[in-house]
């Protein structure tokens, strides 16, 4: 679709390889203006040029922050909102697997931390970019890794007990919640929130997870399908007019896919919603 996202904006994180970078390449060959956060310089740098090289001349440009620190997550928001007068789509797309429990200089576990609380911390700090560019979209990257998860509001931060797997397949869960929460509350206003499950896609992802797992992983991967297919969703629910005012719901090969029961309750969703407010220091009220 040549052109169908031309003068749009998109923010998207974990863009740097994997399927976020070849989602990140087909909406600026569709004519969008992608902003990339990213860790990594040299990386970052890559998927830049290779952004020029699939849509030349739209600008397209980096904001660096590590997404495992509060102070980090809200600065770059605040940023890419002071440097963009509007944004269409937000994708929340990093993400990782650590084989052993780590914490954030903030007391937050790691995987936490990365993969639920960025979501909800950058969002919430492009939030008003977001709502003046109506019709405007948040993409958030989850799993079908999330059925295998219940949380426990005891222990959100896996410090009785830690599992690489589990920990990660509870931050899938997160993601789905969020997007369910999220779509309830911004309801009528323009702005569509969705995830998605990509498959499980040979890339960079679990390579650094540590000892055994890392093996294990690599192993897996080996039918695994392609960054170019797991990809397909996001861009499908970053531009497609199909889903235009489709909102709340969860995708697998650019269809609608049934969650859990865990994902599916209203009371799990609100009650993630308050920690996660609580945990980042963010107003509760903000959706």
């Amino acid at each position: 679709m040549p052109d169908s996202m031309r003068d749009k904006v998109v923010v998207i994180t974990g863009a740097t390889s994997g399927i976020g970078q070849v989602a990140a390449e087909k909406l600026a060959a569709m004519g969008a203006r992608v902003v990339l956060i990213a860790r990594d310089k040299a990386r970052a740098e890559s998927s830049l040029a290779k952004l020029q090289a699939s849509g030349p001349g739209l600008g397209h440009t980096v904001h660096y922050a590590d997404l495992s620190r509060l102070r980090e997550m809200k600065r770059v928001a605040s940023d890419i909102a002071a440097a963009e007068p509007r944004i269409d789509v937000l994708a929340n797309n990093a993400g990782a697997l650590f084989g052993h429990r780590r914490v954030t200089e903030d007391g937050i576990e790691a995987t936490f931390a990365l993969n639920h609380l960025a979501y909800f911390v950058l969002t919430y700090g492009l939030r008003e970019r977001l709502l003046a560019s109506a019709p405007s979209r948040v993409v958030n990257t989850s799993s079908r890794a999330h059925k295998r998860a219940r949380l426990d509001f005891g222990d959100l931060q896996s410090a009785r007990s830690y599992a690489g797997f589990m920990v990660y397949s509870e931050s899938k869960l997160c993601n789905v919640l969020f997007t369910r929460e999220l779509a309830r509350r911004w309801a009528g206003t323009g702005v569509t929130v969705n995830c998605f499950h990509p498959g499980f896609v040979d890339t960079r992802f679990g390579s650094g997870s540590g000892g055994l797992f890392s093996h294990l992983i690599g192993i897996g991967k080996l039918g695994a399908h392609s960054p170019e297919k797991g990809a397909e969703t996001l861009v499908y629910l970053a531009s497609s007019p199909e889903v235009a005012g489709v909102t709340g719901q969860y995708f697998y090969k650019c269809r609608p896919d049934s969650m859990s029961a865990e994902a599916a309750d209203d009371s799990v969703a609100r009650g993630l919603w308050s920690e996660s407010a609580r945990v980042s220091g963010i107003p509760e009220d903000w959706g």
